[in-house]
C-alpha cells in the first residue's frame, strides 16, 4: 500500500510540475515534434536495408534478405575507396578546420574596441549564409583554366597551367579551403559565448602578478573554454563519416571522381539515381552506426580524461 501511495504521489507531483511550467513545455513542443516527425519516424524506413525493397510491394510485401546488402557492400570494390576518401577529408577537416574557429575566437577576444570587434565579427559571419552553390560558382570562376583570376595568377608565378578543378591531388585541399572560408566565422559563436563567461577578476589578478597577454590566454582563457572545446570535438568526431553531400557533389567531376566519391554522394548515386533503395539504405545505416559508436567512444575518452562530456 505504501508503494502504491508513493507512486501516486510521484504521479501527482509530475502533473503538478507540468502545470506549473506549462509555458516552458509549450515552447518545447515544436522542437520535440520536429525531431519526432523528421528524425525518429523516418528511422522506421531502415527496415528496407534488410529487404529487397520494391516500392510496389511495400515494407510488408518486400522479401527479407537479412544482411545480404551489408555483405555485398563490405566485399565490393567500392567500400575501401569510400572509406579512404571519407576519412581523408574528415581528418583534414579535423586537423585544419576544427582549430581555426578557436584561434579566431581567441583573436577576437583580444580586440578591445567594441565597434571594431563587431565589424570584424560580422565580416567573418557572412560567408556562412552563402550557399554551397554560390561557393562552388565562385570557386569555378576563380580557378577555371579559361579565364580564372587565380589560375592566371598561378600561371604567371609558376609558368605552368594547373587545373585545380579537375586534378585529384588538389580536390581535398580545395574542399578544406572552402569549409574554412565558409564556416570558420560562424563556428566562433559558441567559443565567444563561452569566453563571455570568463571571470574578469582572474585577468586582473594575473595582470597584477605580471602576466602578459600570452600567459593570460594560455593559463586563463583556454582552460575556461576547455570543456566547450571537448564537447565540440566529440561532436566533430561523431560526424567523421559525414563529409556533407552538397559541397562534395558540386565540386566533383569525372576527372576527380577517384578522390571525390564519399559515403554521402555514393548513397545518393545508388539510391536516387540508380534506384537501389535497399543497398543505399544499408550503406547509410552503416555510416550512422559508426558515427554513433564514434560519439560514444569519444565521450567515454573525454570522461576518462576528467571532462564532463556531452552526457
Amino acid at each position: 500500500m505504501e508503494s502504491v501511495a508513493k507512486s501516486n504521489s510521484k504521479g501527482c507531483g509530475f502533473v503538478r510540475y507540468v502545470k506549473t511550467h506549462i509555458w516552458l513545455y509549450l515552447l518545447f513542443l515544436p522542437g520535440a515534434l520536429f525531431f519526432i516527425i523528421f528524425k525518429y519516424v523516418p528511422m522506421l524506413g531502415v527496415v528496407i536495408a534488410f529487404q529487397n525493397y520494391n516500392p510496389f510491394q511495400g515494407f510488408l510485401g518486400s522479401p527479407f534478405v537479412g544482411l545480404t546488402h551489408f555483405k555485398n557492400f563490405f566485399i565490393g570494390p567500392d567500400f575501401w575507396m569510400l572509406l579512404k576518401n571519407t576519412l581523408a577529408i574528415s581528418l583534414l577537416n579535423l586537423i585544419f578546420y576544427f582549430p581555426l574557429p578557436i584561434i579566431v575566437s581567441l583573436l577576437l577576444n583580444e580586440i578591445k574596441s567594441l565597434g571594431y570587434k563587431r565589424v570584424i565579427q560580422t565580416l567573418v559571419y557572412i560567408p556562412h549564409f552563402v550557399s554551397f552553390v554560390i561557393v562552388a560558382s565562385l570557386t569555378y570562376t576563380l580557378f577555371n583554366i579559361n579565364n580564372g583570376i587565380l589560375h592566371e595568377l598561378l600561371l604567371n608565378i609558376t609558368g605552368k597551367s594547373i587545373d585545380i578543378l579537375a586534378s585529384p591531388e588538389y580536390f581535398r585541399g580545395m574542399i578544406i579551403g572552402q569549409s574554412m572560408w565558409k564556416e570558420t566565422g560562424y563556428g566562433t559563436i559558441i567559443f565567444l559565448a563561452a569566453l563571455s563567461g570568463v571571470d574578469m577578476e582572474l585577468y586582473e589578478a594575473a595582470k597584477v602578478d605580471g602576466a602578459g597577454r600570452w600567459r593570460l590566454m594560455w593559463h586563463i582563457t583556454l582552460p575556461a573554454i576547455r570543456g566547450t572545446i571537448v564537447i565540440m570535438l566529440i561532436l566533430r568526431v561523431g560526424s567523421i563519416l559525414n563529409t556533407g553531400y552538397e559541397q562534395i557533389y558540386l565540386m566533383s567531376n569525372d576527372l576527380n571522381r577517384s578522390v571525390a566519391e564519399v559515403f554521402d554522394t555514393y548513397v545518393y548515386t545508388k539510391g536516387i539515381i540508380q534506384g537501389q533503395y535497399s543497398y543505399s539504405t544499408a550503406v547509410g545505416l552503416f555510416k550512422s552506426v559508426i558515427s554513433m559508436i564514434m560519439v560514444l567512444g569519444a565521450n567515454k575518452v573525454a570522461k576518462m580524461c576528467g571532462e564532463s562530456g556531452i552526457y
